[in-house]
Order: C-alpha cells, then structure tokens, then sequence
C-alpha cells in the first residue's frame, strides 16, 4: 500500500500554549487509511520509544493543572490550567489545508476514565475532582465516559459475592450529568502495561485456586504462567469451585445487568464491551512484557497449559495424525525476529501441512472463546449493543508469514484474511468490533523501527474492511495519549473516510484518557476542536476562518 506524498511534508512540533489551533495536518488520501504510529497503549502494545511520541506531541516543560468548572454556564477557557511561560518559540512550516467536516456524520466521542477512579475497596475515588473533570468534558458536547468495571475488584474475595458500590456511585453521577456510560466487563488483571498507573490483580479466590492448579493460565514454553487473564482451555472445566469459566463470566455479567437495571433502562448505558483476554482483547497474551517481550518481538505461542495441550493433541489424532499434537519447536522465543526462525521464515513450517493445522486449532480456540463469551452477554444483556475489541499488531505485517499476529491468534498470513472469521462470528452475535490503533502512521514507524517492518495503515484498512464487509459496527481508541492537531486529523481521516462511495464511518471513537495534561489549556482547545469536527460541525482556526476543504 503506497504511502501518502504529504507525509514527507509533516513536521513534528511544540506550540506555544497561545497558539491554541496550530498546524493542521496533511489532506488524506482518497481510499487510504493513514496513521500515526507508535504502539497502542500497552493496554494493546509497549511502546518501545516512548519519548518520541512525546517529542511530536507535546509542548515543552508543561505544569500539569486541575480544572474546576463550578457552573456549566461559564466559559471552559476560564477555568482550564495554562502552561509555563518560558516554553521557547517554534518556526513552522506552512499550514496544510485540511478537510471541512462540516455536516458530516455525527460519530460519537467518549472519553476513557482513570484507571483507578474506583479502588480495591469499590470505593470512588475523588468525587468532587472526577464531578468538575465531567462537567469539563460535558460542556463542549463530549457524549460520554468509558469506564472499566474489575472482575478483581467486584468479586474480589468469595465467589458470586458483588460489591458493585463504587460503580453505582459513579454511574449516578454520569448520568446526572446527562453523559452516556461505555461500561468494559474487564475479566483480565490490571497492570504492567504502558499506560497502567494501578495494580488490579485477579480476584483473590481465582488466585488461590491458580496455586493450586497453575495450569489455569495460559503457560509459555518455558512453563511460566500468564496472571493476565485465565486460559480459554478452561472455559468448558468445572475447575473455579464448582463452575466453569464460561459460568463465571456469565454470573458477573448478570449480576451487573440486575444491578444497574436502572441504567439500561433509561438508555444511560449504551454499550458493553466484552472483555475476551488480556488487556480485554480478544487474543492470546503473547507479548507480555513481564516475561522480557520488547518491541517489536514475535512473541510465543501461549498454548502449553494442560487443558489447551490436550485440546491440541485431541485435534491431532482426530484430524488422522497423532504426531501433529504439539506446539512448534521451531518458532524462536519473544524477542526472535521471524527470519531466525524455521517456523516464520519465508518459505518456513507455517506454511506446510502441519503449520497449517497448527495455526488453524490456535486460531480457533480464540475464535471459539469469542464465541462462546459473546453468546453468554446476549443472554445477560439482550437488547443493549454489545461489542469485543481487537489489538492491533501491526509489527511484521510486510512479512509473509506476519509471525506477531499468528502468536496472539489472528492466523493472517499474506495468503489468508485472518479477520474476516473473526468479523463473521461477532457478526453472528450483533456485536461490535472495537479497534485500537487507527491513529497510527506507517511513516513514523518506519523512521522508528525500521526493522520492524511495521505496516499499522495496511492493518487498520484490513479490519475495518473485514468488518464493515459484514455490516457490523467499528469503533475505536487513540493508542496513547494524543495532544495535537497532526495526530486528530489522522483519526478524523479515518474515522470519516474520504468519498467513500457506501458513506461508511466509525460507530464512535473512545479518547484515551481523561488526564490532567488533556484539561490545559493549549491541549483542551485542541481537543473541543476535535470533538466538533467528529460531530460535523464547523470549527475556526486561530484566526477565525473556516477549515479549507480538501476536494
């Protein structure tokens, strides 16, 4: 997929916090999803460089500043934090005209919370700052808040004993403000990843029982376990006192739809998201940066524990050959590159007979727990949206065998759509895709990581396809936090593509994440400015004139 020719004309800059609406981004190509890169957030990828980011993005030496907002009829501009006053001038080059969204598609904008804006306890945390930071975002027509609500944290100590006291607290609130709740039924531990300021760990009874019977998470060659989230291989195992994974999932979920029956019922929820694995997503904990995974590593296969091991050996003899029933021995380790391999390598095992078997049960059992677990939130949660989310692993996406995608699941070879029976089966359930990366740029990777051999625009333009060809709905997230005009456009490109002859658009996009940096000044211009043109509505730039539109 060719690169767009305005990227070699981006600058990265700082802006003085007085020059609120600075340089707009490059005009979008016709039919190409183009984006910035790093790495998700490491709820999705570590991002190897984290510094970089933060020198396009940011403006220097930034106090960081709690907004208060004590009446909703008063100007945001007013209340807001400002930065120092020493930052240093940056020359520019020529502002790019950028597209006019005006009266384009209204597609929503959700706000993530804090992570730890409910604590070990299910206590809110800091109600009187969370209330001004709300009304913050309330005032330039944000729709809504996404807030995670821990399986840790609700069924912390006894089995189907809930403490859902802190949420009810905080639902009241957001919907008091009149905001819509995004609300993530989070099964995986919290922490260890970029971006990750709490630890949330698996409820302590899972945990007794993991001591016992270690093998209820997913294991790595080397017998380590993964704490993430419980391997799919005891979703069908009376192994949790009595009840199966799949009937431990289901009894949160029902419990939370009992709970909150208020909420759904005046329409204060409007989605669920289903967590489906670690960091929520539906894939397999294949680059855990606890076990030394750097960036851009292929990652392992994570199948080693007892249930998947003899899953696997049953597919095995049942497809005629017994020997197939073990994992490859010649797939390297986290950090290999997929030319050190035999198994990843052009021309490698991954693509012969028992590659193929291989990677088409590994895949499965991911596609069979989505399955599995989406079933069960129709039954809990009929007639609300629900929705899954999906990682983007873009890294190795220019090799033939796309190694980090076959660790964490997505059999997507160069010869094969990896997606699409992902798509068909949340199409089956009515439920959504959420995608995390559509903000990333190929350019910036490629400057970054060349040997990575990275392709994040090539993915994003794969998945949402995939999903838009089944009609379901695609929302997604920034992958880290994002500050400048550059970085909104990208995702407004996106988000609304350009002529595209079906009208297709994202059902909503989720901003991650409330913050103090989001709320100063220079930064929460950008951002009101951003909210409206993914509504559709016109906006000025610094000096009063509308956006140029790009034809």
């Amino acid at each position: 997929m060719p690169l767009s020719s305005s990227f070699s004309t981006m600058a990265s800059l700082s802006l003085q916090p007085q020059q609120f609406l600075s340089l707009a981004a490059s005009s979008s190509s016709k039919s190409n999803f183009y984006h910035r890169h790093p790495v998700p957030e490491l709820r999705t990828v570590v991002f190897a460089n984290f510094a970089t980011l933060r020198r396009r993005t940011t403006t220097r030496n930034r106090k960081t500043s709690r907004a208060l907002v004590p009446d909703m009829g008063e100007r945001v501009e007013d209340h807001i934090g400002s930065s120092d006053d020493n930052q240093e001038v940056i020359d520019r080059e020529p502002r790019l005209p950028e597209r006019d969204f005006t009266g384009t598609a209204y597609v929503p904008i959700y706000v993530m919370l804090p992570l730890g804006v409910i604590n070990m306890d299910c206590e809110l945390v800091n109600p009187d700052d969370l209330i001004n930071q709300l009304k913050i975002l309330k005032s330039i027509k944000v729709d809504g808040v996404m807030v995670d609500c821990w399986w840790g944290i609700v069924e912390a100590h006894v089995p189907q004993q809930y403490n859902w006291g802190g949420y009810k607290r905080l639902f009241q609130i957001v919907r008091d403000l009149d905001l819509k709740l995004q609300v993530v039924m989070s099964f995986h531990e919290c922490g260890g990843n970029v971006g990750d300021d709490v630890h949330i760990p698996l409820p302590q009874w899972v945990t007794e029982i993991g001591n016992r019977n270690p093998d209820i998470f997913f294991t790595d060659r080397d017998g380590r376990r993964n704490h993430e989230c419980l391997t799919w291989g005891i979703d069908k195992e009376r192994v949790l006192r009595g009840r199966t994974a799949l009937e431990v999932y289901f009894d949160y979920m029902r419990s939370f739809r009992v709970e909150f029956d208020e909420f759904f019922e005046d329409g204060a929820i409007s989605e669920i998201e289903i967590g489906l694995g670690p960091c929520g997503e539906l894939r397999y904990p294949s680059y855990p940066a606890k076990h030394g995974w750097k960036y851009p590593g292929i990652g392992e296969f994570l199948c080693y524990d007892n249930y998947l091991k003899n899953s696997l050996k049953k597919a095995a003899e049942v497809r005629g050959h017994a020997f197939w029933g073990k994992v490859p021995d010649n797939a390297g380790s986290y950090n290999s590159r997929p030319h050190e391999t035999r198994f990843f390598c052009d021309g490698g095992d991954y693509d012969g007979y028992y590659g193929r078997f291989f990677l088409n049960w590994y895949s499965q059992i991911l596609v069979d727990h989505g399955d599995r677990v989406l079933s069960l939130a129709n039954l809990a949660f009929e007639g609300t949206p629900i929705a899954a989310k999906l990682s983007g692993i873009h890294w190795w996406y220019k090799t033939a065998s796309h190694a980090a995608e076959l660790t964490a699941g997505f059999y997507n070879p160069c010869n094969r759509d990896g997606y699409a029976p992902i798509a068909s089966m949340l199409k089956k359930h009515d439920a959504g895709l959420n995608f995390t990366c559509v903000e990333l740029r190929t350019l910036d990777q490629h400057e970054d990581f060349p040997e990575a051999l990275a392709d994040p625009e090539g993915l994003v333009w794969q998945v949402l396809n995939a999903a838009w060809d089944v009609s379901i709905p695609v929302a997604s997230e920034n992958a880290l936090p994002c500050y400048d005009r550059e970085g909104y456009n990208k995702i407004l490109e996106n988000a609304k593509p350009l002529n595209d002859p079906d009208g297709r658009h994202l059902s909503a996009f989720t901003y991650l994440r409330l913050n103090p940096v989001l709320v100063e000044k220079h930064n929460f211009v950008e951002f009101e400015r951003f909210v409206k043109r993914m509504h559709g509505e016109p906006v000025t730039d610094s000096k009063g004139s509308l956006s140029e539109e790009v034809n």
